[in-house]
């Protein structure tokens, strides 16, 4: 497991950000126990901390509670990830709409390395690259939006998503998702808040589709 090593985090923030980041990147799939004991001895940190790290993944949708084996990495079903699309179309086109005021030459700069780095993955047919990179490129849009509260509510969604995707054969498609980008990138780029809601909104409604109609 990851060092715990910033010394400017509390114990318990260092330990969720570890244990989050070891969900999202697949490190602990879904079902995986999330032992407080074991992992506690591992981290070389008291239970205390650990329990409030967990009861944090599990108010974030990443963990549930289980009758016999205690906490564990959630296993989303189907009908999860349309739900946590349905929402999101509506905070994704908003935060777009927002970030078109918040469109700076450094947000343009690493939205277009983003973008590059997505053609990137595509020509290697990298799956697992695509989530990050999808993920990053939404996590900017929605920093330059410059909303906390929409911010912290796409976190949470986009983490759902992204633990999801991980055990799931459906996919938009890559070469596709990195179109859809684009052209919620020259939206952005032009300046257009009313473009840049409708491409964010048909993103991800072709992905929640997509999920209602895969077999």
């Amino acid at each position: 497991m990851t060092p715990l090593l910033d010394p400017n985090e509390r114990v318990g923030e260092r330990v969720h950000r570890d244990l989050r980041n070891r969900i999202l990147t697949g490190a602990l799939p879904a079902g995986s126990r999330l032992s407080v004991p074991a992992i506690a001895r591992e981290l070389g940190v008291s239970r205390s901390p650990l329990r409030d790290a967990v009861l944090q993944l599990v108010r974030e949708g990443l963990a549930e509670e289980t009758f016999n084996r205690g906490a564990v990495v959630r296993q989303l079903s189907r009908e999860d990830l349309i739900s946590l699309y349905d929402a999101r179309e509506a905070l994704e086109g908003m935060a777009t709409r927002l970030a078109t005021a918040g469109f700076t030459p450094a947000v343009r700069r690493r939205l277009r390395d983003l973008l590059a780095e997505h053609d990137e993955v595509v020509a290697a047919h990298d799956f697992t690259r695509h989530i990050d990179v999808d993920a990053a490129f939404h996590r900017e849009i929605r920093q330059a939006a410059g909303s906390p509260v929409l911010a912290r509510m796409l976190e949470e969604i986009q983490g759902q998503v992204m633990l999801a995707m991980r055990s799931t054969s459906v996919s938009g498609g890559m070469a596709q998702a990195v179109a859809d980008h684009r052209r919620i990138f020259e939206a952005l780029a032009a300046g257009d808040p009313d473009a840049g809601e409708a491409a964010a909104r048909q993103h991800i409604a072709r992905l929640r589709e997509l999920l209602r109609t895969h077999p």
